[in-house]
């Protein structure tokens, strides 16, 4: 069985906050990040799924049928992450750790 190469985590939020806002420059300035670098992600996410997750308008973005998809797993994704990362921090503090 062939091992299928996790995207980087900073791509999948790259994704998760530009498909909320439906902008590039909206979503890199949440991430703190200049907006060719949250549209470069986007693009090397893109390549490695083999799939485009955006439709690039004159007026924004809109997302394609693989991004509609894609979209609620991906904030399943972080969501749990956030939530376990959280629980974690929490318990390590109260332990006096």
């Amino acid at each position: 069985m062939t091992q299928k190469t996790l995207p980087p985590l900073n791509w999948l939020r790259a994704f998760e906050v530009s498909a909320r806002y439906l902008n590039f420059t909206h979503a890199a300035e949440e991430l703190h990040l200049p907006q060719g670098a949250v549209s470069q992600q986007i693009r090397h996410l893109e390549s490695q799924l083999g799939v485009a997750l955006f439709k690039r308008l004159p007026r924004g973005l809109g997302l394609t049928e693989e991004g509609q998809s894609y979209l609620p797993v991906v904030q399943d994704a972080i969501s749990r992450l956030a939530a376990v990362s959280y629980t974690h921090l929490r318990a390590h503090e109260t332990r006096g750790n």
